[in-house]
């Protein structure tokens, strides 16, 4: 997964460079290149991104419950002492 999307991210930059070249040519074809890119970064590139990052984390453990508020108020009073 993790060269997947190094992969990706790659073509996507170079996608846009190109994007960029060619709009000094042909103002049309470089924005749809460049329109077309940043969709793959967005609509691809990210949520595969999100989702290696979050495969094995538990959300409840970055939410505000009562057990992990009690947890940073320990915490900070430890720090203090």
């Amino acid at each position: 997964m993790k060269y997947i999307i190094t992969v990706l991210f790659i073509a996507v930059c170079i996608a846009l460079g190109v994007g960029f070249f060619i709009k000094s040519d042909n103002e049309a074809t470089g924005n749809l290149v460049i329109g077309l890119s940043l969709m793959a970064g967005f609509f691809v590139l990210m949520p595969l991104f999100i989702y290696h990052r979050w495969k094995n984390r538990s959300v409840k453990d970055y939410m505000l419950t009562k057990e992990n508020i009690e947890k940073m108020q320990d915490y900070q009073k430890d720090k203090k002492i």
